[in-house]
């Protein structure tokens, strides 16, 4: 029987510069978000290349994927303390609400406005 051993991923500017994102917004973001900004340190990124450190990302459990009805998935950091997520209808970004449903009406996060049905 054959053993299946973890295979080790290489640290590489393309996924320093994925994982850099994450820490400048530290906040759930897209694979087009995180094109955007790791595009900076790394100016000829793909998607495809995001896409692929995505993958490696969150089986090696760096990044957890937030998946919201409708949206396309997003990705935040693994071990975080429990929380909710914030969908900003008018820049369509994400963000992050500590605590639970009950008291998340108060805590809206600064700038946005409380819209009524």
């Amino acid at each position: 029987m054959k053993s299946e051993a973890k295979v080790e991923t290489r640290n590489t500017p393309q996924k320093d510069a994925i994982r850099a994102a994450f820490v400048e917004t530290d906040r759930p973001i897209s694979a087009e978000e995180i094109l955007s900004y790791a595009k900076r340190s790394v100016p000829d990124l793909s998607i495809a290349t995001v896409y692929r450190n995505l993958k490696i990302l969150t089986e090696d459990g760096w990044l957890e994927v937030v998946q919201l009805p409708g949206e396309t998935p997003r990705y935040e950091r693994s071990g975080k303390e429990h929380h909710h997520h914030f969908l900003c209808q008018a820049c369509r970004k994400v963000y992050e609400l500590e605590g639970c449903v009950p008291k998340i009406l108060p805590k809206i996060p600064r700038g946005f406005p409380r819209c009524r049905p």
